[in-house]
């Protein structure tokens, strides 16, 4: 109710200051009254952020993704101020004490702080959108009081303990119960959706992401997978220490995506394959995938790795969704409309098939998923076409919204298009340049690899025999 309350009083002084500027604009010059209504909506903006900033969980959740996907909100000469504002509820960590996040920690540990770490830095390195991180050191006998075969090498080693926000899951909760509502809204605009589905494939992923026991399970089955791999890292969990509210890994040092954003073209570019083979390569190779692919997620590693991090939000495909997928992006990649079609009207995307026109159906699509499919060619990508992909797959003005009113998403199917979507608007992000297409044909049709990276990756998976599901 409070945090409710806090939005509406923003909503509501919003609206006076909004009709005030209006006002005062009438006694402006042209330029001085667009000037002052620009600054109203970077004002604007940065209440939303302080709003949210005060929010845990759900809220906090879409300004962190807010904070790399510019939607335009605000005039394009104020976009990068409005860009860092937001970018604090990447990192920032929220005004918690550790007197009650160490309530948390020897709660769900059972122990006390000092008897399993011998370092402990209670100044929080990071903050997620459900809890706070810290940097801590293991006992060197951690090992020993675990007992045979449970603490294995981990004595000593240096860990990130994440740990849940006290009270956090239950506030969460309380705002899935606004879903139903905003599913509602929306509905409206697509009468096709199936509202009940989504709601509760949303309501079950975020569900999971309460529980950094299921966290773990996830992290360890990446780790498993990417042990080894020439270039991607997923941090290995101390299971012994990882609960419901309580999750340790290893921890890792590296560069953030504020300070990548400056690299050279060259340093951009090949982190970006690194991000889009990690987060689509997952999805397509091992039906299974972060849902979360915000940049406060990765680091550049001192020996030019990227690491990974928060798999929360995880999502598990059977073969034939994934199967589905690519069918849909050859048909694209070909341009056989009615192949596609066919295809989404037989898996139920399109309740009303005879109300979509095929070749108005394939332009949609692609309109979404052109950077990777039919852009056979070097492709920059910048904050622009992120930007345009999101507004021509939502935006009820755009050119096939009217009638494309008339599908559907199946919920199992949800995560993955948001998984793509952010994955765009990160290296949209990072301006980052490559032959997507190529890359993503290694998956699609199976095409040997083109590029360096992808080399050394098929060399990983031949060796390994991890390559597919």
């Amino acid at each position: 109710m409070r945090r409710t309350a806090t939005v509406g009083r923003l909503a509501a002084g919003e609206t006076v200051k909004r009709l005030g500027t209006k006002a005062a604009n009438v006694g402006r010059s042209e330029q001085g009254a667009q000037e002052a209504s620009a600054r109203r909506q970077l004002e604007t903006a940065k209440q939303i952020v302080a709003a949210l900033g005060t929010m845990k969980g759900a809220a906090m959740k879409l300004g962190q993704v807010m904070s790399f996907l510019d939607v335009g909100l605000v005039p394009e000469e104020h976009r990068e101020e409005f860009q860092r504002e937001l970018a604090k509820l990447r990192d920032a960590a929220p005004t918690v004490s550790f007197k009650q996040m160490k309530s948390v920690i020897e709660d769900d540990l059972e122990a006390r702080i000092a008897d399993v770490f011998a370092e402990f830095d209670e100044q929080p390195i990071a903050a997620a959108s459900i809890g706070q991180v810290y940097r801590a050191r293991l006992r060197e006998d951690f090992s020993m009081r675990e007992g045979p075969g449970r603490g294995g090498d981990a004595g000593g080693r240096e860990v990130a303990v994440k740990v849940q926000y006290p009270g956090v899951a239950a506030a969460v909760r309380a705002d899935m119960q606004n879903l139903g509502m905003i599913m509602r809204l929306l509905k409206r605009m697509t009468p096709s959706l199936d509202v009940k589905g989504v709601t509760a494939e949303i309501r079950d992923r975020i569900g999971e992401e309460l529980d950094y026991e299921l966290e773990a399970q996830n992290q360890r089955s990446l780790a498993r997978i990417f042990k080894g791999h020439p270039f991607i890292v997923v941090p290995e969990v101390v299971g012994e220490l990882s609960r419901e509210h309580v999750l340790v890994t290893d921890f890792v040092r590296g560069v953030g995506f504020e300070r990548l954003k400056e690299y050279p073209q060259a340093e951009r570019d090949r982190i970006g394959e690194i991000v889009f083979r990690f987060f689509l390569g997952c999805l397509y190779r091992h039906r299974q995938f972060s849902g979360d692919p915000h940049p406060g997620n990765f680091m550049l590693l001192e020996d030019g790795r990227v690491a990974f991090l928060d798999f929360g939000l995880f999502k598990r495909l059977d073969r034939e969704p994934v199967e589905l997928e690519l069918a849909c992006q050859r048909a694209v990649v070909e341009g056989d409309a009615q192949t596609l079609h066919t295809l989404l009207a037989e898996s139920r995307f399109l309740p009303e098939p005879e109300r979509v026109d095929p070749d108005h159906l394939l332009a949609f699509v692609e309109g979404a998923i052109w950077w990777y499919t039919t852009a056979d060619e070097e492709v920059q990508l910048e904050p622009e076409i992120a930007t345009e992909v999101m507004i021509e797959s939502s935006d009820p003005r755009s050119s096939y919204f009217r009638e494309m009113r008339h599908q559907t998403i199946q919920p199992e199917h949800l995560f993955g298009r948001r998984m793509e979507m952010l994955t765009l608007a990160v290296l949209s992000q990072l301006r980052a340049r490559n032959n997507w297409h190529r890359i993503a044909r290694e998956w699609m049709y199976g095409d040997a690899p083109v590029t360096e990276l992808g080399r050394e990756e098929a060399e990983f998976y031949e060796r390994t025999g991890v390559g597919a599901a």
